[in-house]
């Protein structure tokens, strides 16, 4: 199927190209050679992402975005990617980058978790950011 989906629940992401955003995110699946069937971007706010960290991941803070696979090991990735568009506005002003540019960073972000990538150490964490910066700077 192949094919990318944006949701916006309660809030609006702006999100700008959105055509061309939708051929970016498909071109890292292909890049990373891991076969998408389905990817969701859920827009949401501070709020709505909190109470899905609390219930699935007993995590009382918020964050900008959380990644869940829904597919099969081995199988075409199906994916749900929760992001808070208050997290994006914030995190822009704070690292003084322009918001579209941070919103597309954590998109990519998610996306690459969907592909195997993960952040929870250091050296994951290098090399997570790298991979966000090569596929920005495409």
């Amino acid at each position: 199927m192949n094919t990318v989906f944006f949701h916006n629940i309660g809030i609006k992401s702006n999100l700008k190209q959105s055509n061309l955003v939708k051929k970016k995110i498909k071109s890292i699946f292909d890049k990373e050679k891991t076969t998408l069937n389905r990817v969701d971007y859920i827009f949401c706010s501070d709020k709505y992402l909190l109470d899905i960290n609390r219930q699935f991941l007993q995590h009382d803070e918020f964050t900008d975005t959380i990644t869940f696979t829904l597919s099969e090991k081995q199988q075409p990735i199906i994916g749900e990617i929760y992001i808070s568009i208050e997290r994006i506005k914030e995190n822009a002003k704070i690292y003084n980058v322009p918001y579209q540019n941070e919103l597309l960073r954590v998109m990519i972000h998610s996306a690459l978790h969907l592909c195997g990538y993960e952040d929870n150490s250091k050296s994951r964490k290098k090399m997570m950011h790298e991979r966000e910066n090569y596929y920005l700077k495409l």
